[in-house]
């Protein structure tokens, strides 16, 4: 078969991207501009010429590359079985400016997913990490690899930058759930075979708890934050009434069915909440575990025994519902399989249970917690999601609505601008003095507002102030949350 040739350049402000599709099985020649990362082996390289050596497709396929000018590789693993490392590739040098301390943090991420699954499944594992204002946002799962971006100031403000920090925990959680381990219905003959996904729910649902667990163990996030952030995902699905008629099952047919496109309604469509919804599910398994054996055995134990077989290994390892309940069963007996799914393919109200056996609550309060509001300032938005019904962008665009809500029922929709509260330009701090103000004031808010080339004015009549989620503790009651987030030793 005749070598192909793949260019790759990292430009002076960009960063280069090629997907192993380019490639062939049989090895590949590629000149790249820069410096480079992937899971592929290198059989030689001259100059800006890489030799790649031979592979099989499926590997080749799961191993894309990153390239580029300003790039630093940092050793996640020093000393370790098998190399760990995290490639870093910046739109500037400026931003590769890591300090000791957070790299001590992301080598505590690996140190700390060892200790939690008990094994590794790759020869090597290359985090491919672009800090860029450009590249834009990515999050894919690779087995010996992941594709990692997030915006330039990732290490250079690393104070506002808490928000995005449990990205790498969570694509790393998935060399182990998602790529060694992976549903039965992913076990394809070839890749114009369709996949069935609907172990969603436990492929990215649970990568999703434990991608937030191992940002607090690890330190990549502070445990608090780890707090608010269960409290965000908390009020969303107390919040989501599309909760009425649509399972969490059912929206792991979403990326086939929407395609990952923009919705008119999500707040009643549902988009793919098998990720958070499906976190909180598996927070409910954990302190279900907990709760039954005293306090003596948890999902680690799962972890261990369903993600820790066969260490080295990097075939796949597919697995059932049943495979699922079997393991659960093996680690605290009990009926796990009604548990699931009622929780997976009943509708009504969000999973919660978890929370309260964790020792926590859902509250609202009238100021944001820390995180939350470094979240808003980050995004430029700002949440009036509990109170308002909706959420506004940068620029006064309304997001996020409500089915329902205040906005919804006052007409509201999707494509709209606010241009003035109370008859004053619209500012996030004017709206949320005056959802303040409206609790001893009979008076709606009235917004101004502009959708096409329609101006009209819109009455909210809502006097319960501001809200915003965070949790509180339950007098009298274990605290297993704080338990579950602590470093293991």
């Amino acid at each position: 078969m005749t070598e192909q040739v793949a260019i790759v350049t990292g430009a002076s402000r960009g960063i280069g991207f090629a997907i192993a599709q380019r490639f062939v099985a049989e090895g590949a020649k590629v000149c790249i501009t820069g410096r480079d990362a992937t899971a592929l082996e290198t059989d030689n390289r001259a100059d800006d010429d890489v030799h790649f050596k031979a592979s099989d497709l499926e590997t080749l396929m799961d191993s894309p590359l990153f390239a580029g000018r300003y790039s630093k590789r940092f050793d996640l693993d020093p000393g370790g079985k098998v190399p760990v490392r995290l490639n870093v590739f910046a739109d500037n040098p400026a931003s590769l400016d890591a300090k000791p301390e957070q790299i001590a943090a992301h080598r505590a991420l690996v140190q700390q997913a060892y200790k939690l699954y008990g094994s590794y499944h790759y020869d090597h594992y290359d985090f491919l990490f672009a800090l860029s204002d450009e590249f834009g946002g990515i999050g894919r799962e690779h087995h010996q690899s992941s594709e990692n971006g997030v915006k330039a100031n990732y290490f250079t403000e690393w104070g506002k930058t808490e928000a995005v920090r449990t990205l790498l925990p969570h694509e790393f959680t998935h060399s182990w759930n998602g790529k060694f381990r992976r549903p039965k219905g992913q076990d394809v003959p070839n890749f114009n075979t369709p996949l069935d996904n609907n172990l969603l729910w436990v492929y990215e649902g649970q990568t999703q708890y434990w991608g937030q667990v191992l940002a607090s163990r690890s330190g990549l996030v502070k445990t608090a934050s780890v707090r608010d952030m269960i409290a965000n995902m908390a009020a969303t699905y107390s919040n989501v009434q599309g909760r009425n008629w649509r399972p969490v099952v059912d929206t792991t047919n979403d990326p086939i069915v929407n395609q990952r496109r923009p919705q008119v309604w999500p707040n009643w469509q549902r988009s793919e909440d098998y990720y958070s919804e499906g976190a909180l599910i598996w927070l409910d398994v954990d302190t279900k575990i907990r709760e039954l054996s005293g306090d003596r055995r948890s999902l680690d134990d799962f972890a261990r025994v369903f993600f820790g077989v066969d260490n080295g290994v990097i075939t796949a390892k597919h697995y059932t519902f049943d495979d699922v309940v079997k393991a659960l069963d093996g680690v605290q007996p009990f009926d796990w399989a009604p548990f699931l799914k009622k929780r997976v393919e009943e509708t009504g109200p969000a999973p919660l249970d978890g929370l309260a056996r964790a020792g926590w609550q859902l509250v609202y309060t009238d100021k944001p917690t820390e995180f939350l509001k470094g979240v808003e300032d980050q995004s430029k938005t700002a949440n009036f999601q509990y109170s308002l019904g909706f959420s506004v962008g940068s620029e006064g665009k309304i997001t996020g609505i409500v089915w329902d809500g205040v906005g919804f029922k006052a007409g509201l929709s999707g494509n709209t601008t606010v241009l003035a509260v109370n008859g004053r330009a619209y500012k996030a701090e004017l709206l949320r003095s005056a959802v303040t103000a409206a609790v001893k004031d009979s008076k709606p808010i009235e917004l101004l507002v502009k959708r096409g080339n329609d101006y009209r004015t819109v009455a909210l009549d809502y006097h319960g102030g501001l809200k915003y989620p965070r949790l509180e503790r339950v007098a009298g009651t274990p605290d297993r949350l704080e338990t579950i987030l602590q470093p293991r030793k």
